[in-house]
């Protein structure tokens, strides 16, 4: 399923802060990705709608299967991307930055030479 680029940026912002926090909550999403809290709200209902995230009576986030699935190929495709921008000599901030853009719109083929490429250069 292809999906836009914001709905995969909050995707794959519950699965990181669930790596880092027991609990996740909109208004953490919120804060890590500097939108309002009335914004990740209406993002959560639709996520919820769509059969990605599940929120619980205390307001906590999950993702569900499709979500979490979503959210882990999202969250690779970015650390390969900024780690191999890195390698090249790109500074993290901005590697980290041009990652979150350009996950969403590389193409499969690309994005596999890329991975190969910088996981041979991990073994060297």
């Amino acid at each position: 399923m292809k999906m836009q680029e914001s709905p995969e940026d909050y995707l794959e912002t519950i699965y990181m802060l669930s790596l880092e926090k027991d609990v996740v909550r909109s208004i953490d999403v919120a804060r890590h990705l500097g939108f309002s809290k009335p914004s990740v709200s209406v993002a959560m209902k639709r996520l919820r709608e769509n059969g990605y995230v599940n929120m619980d009576d205390s307001s906590h986030l999950s993702l569900t299967e499709a979500g979490r699935e979503i959210a882990i190929r999202v969250f690779e495709r970015h650390n390969i991307i900024a780690g191999y921008l890195q390698m090249i000599g790109v500074s993290a901030d901005t590697a980290a930055k041009d990652a979150c853009r350009v996950e969403h719109v590389l193409s499969e083929e690309s994005f596999q030479i890329l991975k190969d490429l910088y996981l041979k250069s991990q073994k060297q």
